[in-house]
């Protein structure tokens, strides 16, 4: 049995997100909150929440034992773009890309 948790249009890159994820791969759930509370990223707090959802969802869902959960799955993947334009000289414009990212965590008993 498995516990799912979304994060849809996060407006983060997801090169940055994916480096939080990476830490947290196959973690036990306590570790892995210890460790997104140190990490001194953007995006820990967000991944940090998506994690706790997760294990509300397995809590209440599935009726997982919390102390039993560990990370089997963890990944970002690219959303949306939104296109910006930046003012450049002799009246040029270059594009900015902002980022966004579908963050998705799984968990299940061990």
């Amino acid at each position: 049995m498995e516990a799912k948790a979304h994060a849809r249009s996060i407006r983060i890159a997801p090169r940055k997100a994916q480096l939080v994820v990476d830490l947290i791969r196959g973690k036990q759930v306590g570790d892995a909150i210890a460790i997104l509370r140190h990490t001194p990223k953007a995006a820990s707090p967000i991944v940090e929440k998506l994690l706790n959802s997760a294990i509300a969802n397995a809590e209440h869902n599935y009726s997982m034992d919390v102390n039993k959960l560990v990370i089997t799955q963890a990944y970002v993947n690219q959303g949306p773009t939104m296109k910006r334009f930046r003012p450049r000289a002799m009246g040029r414009a270059s594009r900015i890309n902002k980022r966004t990212s579908h963050i998705t965590l799984v968990v299940s008993e061990k």
